[in-house]
């Protein structure tokens, strides 16, 4: 027998402020048809004053169980993917965990920027096979509005706040690739590419900071290292890009999941994109496009999904599960 980690529930949340690119025409220099033609962003979405990653993740957490039937307190653990935490400490998964009545168990935060949730589902797969957990909350969440450079057209139009959250349990399976639940995980960084993407600020230096980008140099390491881990990744499982139902991809930019299909020989008709919604989430957008396809009717029991993502460090990796 063969214990998987298995998607039981899924859910997101984004905040009430709807964001459209006309909004950036009095702020930078920049135009609706600049940022679509640029990104595919057509909107996003930004917390309310006073509105937490935590409030955010806790809105996703309850999504997440509601759709699963599960209650809090049989959760075993939180894993929280965020690069935009409440405070310097504790972690803001144990206020989501304080916030939704889970009085047992543990939670910690994963940061690894875009490539956080990612990841998260590694680690949490990991507690699960090896016995640790038998329930785990997986989330990512963030508030990037409070990171941006309102004077940088380059980045300032890419980014929005939500967060997104997936329910796994512990699954008997056949050890086959016919399984449910997480068939193999690839991860990596390289801190050679710090500079590429970074906020110029942190506790360290008593600065908050702002996001900090060179587009071209994300867009070209992108391209060709999240082809490379999710075939990694589905090497690892056994399998092949043929087999794969959907790319669930980090929705940071459409040309570059555009081009990562291409590079995988996947048509974009099996690729779930949900960028032009809310912009570039962080560790949010995979479980935000997760949910959002399962509404639509794309994800369904059975497919196969490959899920891949590249942020700031660079991190980078992906995972192959079975819906």
């Amino acid at each position: 027998m063969t214990i998987r980690a298995v998607v039981r529930g899924v859910g997101h949340y984004l905040p009430d402020r709807v964001v459209p690119n006309s909004e950036f025409e009095s702020i930078v220099e920049t135009s609706d048809e600049w940022i679509r033609a640029r990104s595919g962003i057509e909107r996003r979405h930004f917390a309310a004053e006073g509105q937490t990653t935590s409030d955010l993740a806790t809105r996703a957490a309850h999504a997440a169980l509601a759709d699963a039937g599960v209650a809090a307190d049989t959760v075993d653990a939180i894993i929280l993917a965020t690069s935009t935490p409440d405070l310097t400490f504790p972690a803001s998964a144990t206020m989501v965990q304080h916030a939704i009545g889970m009085t047992r168990g543990f939670a910690f935060d994963v940061q690894a920027v875009c490539a956080g949730f990612v990841y998260a589902l590694a680690n949490a797969n990991a507690l699960i096979v090896s016995g640790q957990a038998e329930r785990v909350l997986v989330i990512g969440a963030e508030t990037f509005s409070r990171l941006m450079d309102w004077t940088d057209r380059s980045t300032c139009v890419l980014f929005g706040d939500g967060a997104g959250a997936l329910l796994l349990e512990a699954q008997a399976g056949s050890g086959t690739t016919g399984d449910r639940g997480i068939l193999a995980s690839d991860l990596h960084s390289d801190g050679r590419f710090r500079d590429l993407l970074y906020v110029d600020g942190g506790v360290s230096t008593h600065t908050t900071g702002h996001l900090r980008m060179q587009g071209k140099e994300v867009f070209r390491h992108a391209v060709e290292k999240l082809a490379e881990t999710a075939h990694a990744a589905l090497a690892k499982a056994g399998l092949t890009a043929e087999d794969v139902d959907w790319i669930v991809p980090h929705q940071a930019n459409l040309r570059i999941i555009s081009a990562t299909a291409q590079r995988m020989q996947v048509p974009m008709d099996r690729v779930v994109v949900t960028v032009q919604d809310h912009g570039n989430t962080s560790a949010a957008s995979i479980p935000l496009a997760l949910s959002v396809g399962r509404a639509r009717g794309q994800i369904k029991t059975g497919d196969l999904l490959v899920t891949e993502a590249i942020g700031g460090g660079l991190a980078w990796g992906s995972v192959v599960l079975r819906w």
